[in-house]
């Protein structure tokens, strides 16, 4: 059964400046950004999810634990660090519509932290919020086939994945499918959704701005549980997916260097001979001669690798 929603004008406006801020970024060339800015951006996430769910480690915390540095801190959340550093670099090995890959990402996420990671829960939970029981989860029998429902939706659907996304996203927290780190889970799962839909997804910061807007955030889950249907959430997460894309496309002041450039390209090219020529096509903001010099770079260092002569050149990246 298709989860409940509607989609409303202020939903299609949202889904079509996000659709209009991707394309300036594609044209940005900011899709896939610098090395250091996609560390930053990692590390941001990271910490923002992980704070969301009471984590006391710092941005500077966790950039020390990705270098392999030694800090004090509590071991739970030195811990809670180590595994979501972990989970994030393996994103290219989940497949979103996979029971698999979602109980894998659940034990690495949650190893060490609590009895069952990698395991749905075979039992009823409840959430509280302070001093009052905010949510009552479906019964445990019942988690295994609302899980492999909404995966079946996320599959097969024809809506588009910004929209599925968010609402995979609801009804993750809805089902509540593990005994903790459901909240993490849905969040990474919903990147996971949006990297397929579009690279920049990968190292855009939305955890940061779901943890600016925390309590809308909760508020928006709870609107969607009293409303039957997912659409205030739906709504919610597009208007942070926009902002964060605004915020992307503010950054563009900076300069890419020819290393980033021939970094970028690769995604382009693969494993494919291509011309200067297809390289200028990328890159209409600059001359054939920085063309030339990119390549040649490119190939000094040995990125690249040069066949043929004069108008024959072609250049292909070294496996």
């Amino acid at each position: 059964m298709k989860p409940p929603y509607d989609i409303n004008s202020d939903i299609l406006q949202l889904v079509a400046s996000i659709s209009e801020k991707i394309g300036a970024i594609n044209a940005s060339h900011l899709y896939k950004p610098p090395t250091e800015l996609r560390k930053k951006n990692r590390i941001k996430t990271i910490q923002s999810s992980l704070e969301i769910e009471g984590n006391t480690l710092t941005e500077e915390q966790i950039t020390s634990l990705l270098d392999n540095k030694r800090i004090l801190a509590p071991q739970k959340d030195i811990l809670e660090v180590k595994n979501a550093i972990e989970v994030y670099q393996q994103l290219e090995n989940f497949n979103v519509f996979e029971i698999k890959s979602l109980l894998k990402a659940h034990s690495i996420l949650m190893n060490g932290l609590i009895e069952t990671p990698g395991k749905l829960r075979a039992t009823t939970v409840g959430i509280v919020k302070g001093n009052k029981v905010a949510h009552i989860a479906p019964p445990g029998g019942m988690v295994n086939g609302l899980i492999k429902d909404l995966l079946s939706y996320l599959k097969t659907d024809n809506d588009i994945a910004l929209i599925k996304s968010c609402v995979f996203h609801y009804e993750f927290e809805f089902i509540h499918p593990f005994i903790d780190g459901n909240g993490r889970m849905g969040r990474l799962w919903q990147t996971l959704i949006l990297k397929d839909y579009s690279p920049i997804f990968e190292f855009l910061p939305i955890e940061s701005i779901i943890k600016e807007r925390q309590i809308e955030y909760y508020g928006a889950l709870s609107k969607s549980d009293k409303a039957g249907n997912s659409t205030c959430f739906i709504q919610f997460m597009l208007e942070v997916i926009l902002l964060a894309l605004e915020q992307t496309l503010a950054s563009q002041n900076i300069n890419l260097t020819p290393t980033n450039r021939i970094e970028l390209f690769k995604s382009n090219a693969k494993s494919d001979p291509f011309t200067r020529q297809d390289y200028l096509r990328s890159y209409k903001e600059i001359s054939p001669a920085t063309a030339s010099r990119d390549l040649k770079e490119a190939e000094d260092k040995g990125i690249l690798i040069k066949t043929g002569d004069k108008r024959t050149t072609k250049y292909e990246y070294k496996s």
